[in-house]
């Protein structure tokens, strides 16, 4: 697995994109510092360009140099719930490109509770895209062979990390406004996350 994760970092250091495992489903990676690489995210999964790309990051830590205006209760998500399957969605910082934002003003962000993007991120020095490794429209991949079928050579590197363990996509909370809103249902029920949140989500 070293040398996947090596090759991964190489890969994504020279523009390409790279599909890697986590704990929820298999993602498409590229560096958020890479524009082009980016770019090539969207094409590879036919998706439109007005849809934002998540973030993966290798440490709650690192949502302070994405992320502005970040609220307390942003924190408290964080503390108890990453890195796992939980996407918080904020106000994005300057340095953020807008390619991976679709023109918003917001980021999805998430610390996958997973060694090998972790391993990956922290080689590459920057944070990748965390959409799942399928075209668009269909369903999120857990196996590379799902990842293989649906995207071929669209995609420079296959990691072959085995089956998901968590087979679900991840939650999404916005947290941009004062009432944090339940984005989609994943592996973090909304009950758990109102709980920590004390108030009711719309």
């Amino acid at each position: 697995m070293d040398g996947q994760i090596q090759q991964a970092i190489e890969t994504l250091t020279s523009g390409g994109i790279v599909a890697y495992p986590t704990d929820t489903v298999y993602g498409l990676g590229a560096s958020a510092l890479d524009d082009g690489a980016v770019a090539k995210v969207y094409e590879a999964k036919g998706r439109p360009r007005h849809l934002a790309l998540p973030l993966l990051l290798s440490c709650v830590s690192q949502i302070a140099a994405v992320a502005t205006d970040v609220p307390e209760i942003a924190w408290r998500l964080a503390e108890r719930f990453l890195p796992g399957g939980l996407t918080l969605v904020l106000h994005k910082a300057p340095t953020v490109s807008s390619i991976i934002t679709g023109g918003s003003d917001k980021i999805a962000l998430r610390v996958p509770n997973h060694p090998v993007p972790i391993a990956i991120i922290e080689g590459l020095g920057a944070p990748i895209t965390g959409t799942s490794a399928n075209l668009s429209g269909r369903p999120s991949p857990i196996t590379p062979q799902e990842v293989r079928r649906q995207l071929g050579d669209r995609v420079d590197l296959i990691i072959d990390g085995g089956r998901c363990p968590g087979g679900m996509d991840s939650t999404v909370v916005d947290l941009t406004e004062e009432v944090p809103k339940m984005l989609r249902q994943g592996v973090v029920r909304r009950e758990e996350i109102e709980h920590v949140c004390g108030i009711k989500m719309r």
